[in-house]
């Protein structure tokens, strides 16, 4: 089966109804933009709004390739680099937005995630996870499967689950780890 390769749904970072600042075209012939975050696999993007539309900050916005009704087009793949100080500063509270509303995602990675390497396990990368909280998360699992994120905080103590999921997929996004669990990683052009 063909793994889809786009994005349903994002969450608006920041709306530049001016055009971005760095278009070296004059500011009347600048088209609106939005950067966004998407929903699966936490892709940046710059997209054009439709005639008229305006974004709020954190707005979930269809992105996908039926009848859009906000969105003109996608304009671009964007990196964190990119980003408007105020995207940034957005960032965290729509990766956390967006891990909600992919709960079962992230509960089903602590259920099945295994070894990365011989000696670094895939639940190692998680912010806050070493030896010895691996363990625990392993020996719990095996008990009895995680039914939520909520499940998984009271079961594992000393790991606050949703500031590392946080970390980790803000750590992929701007490209400082060689492994991806969450991020599409952003190909460099040689």
């Amino acid at each position: 089966m063909m793994q889809k390769k786009y994005e349903d749904f994002g969450i608006v970072l920041d709306f530049l109804p001016h055009g971005s600042p760095t278009d070296p075209r004059p500011v009347h012939l600048r088209e609106p933009i939005a950067q966004v975050l998407g929903e699966t696999f936490f892709t940046l993007l710059e997209v054009v709004p439709a005639r008229g539309v305006s974004f709020s900050s954190q707005e979930r916005v269809y992105l996908g390739k039926n009848q859009r009704d906000k969105i003109d087009r996608i304009k671009q793949r964007i990196s964190y680099e990119d980003l408007t100080a105020n995207a940034k500063n957005e960032l965290p509270h729509a990766i956390r937005k967006a891990i909600q509303s992919n709960e079962q995602r992230f509960v089903d990675f602590f259920n099945h995630a295994g070894p990365v390497t011989t000696r670094l396990h895939s639940l190692e990368l998680i912010p806050g996870v070493g030896k010895k909280l691996m363990s625990i998360i392993l020996e719990e699992r095996e008990k009895r499967k995680f039914e939520s994120l909520k499940d998984l905080q009271n079961r594992i103590k000393g790991l606050d689950v949703m500031n590392a999921l946080v970390e980790r997929v803000l750590r992929e996004i701007q490209g400082q780890d060689r492994y991806y669990l969450f991020a599409r990683p952003r190909r460099v052009s040689p």
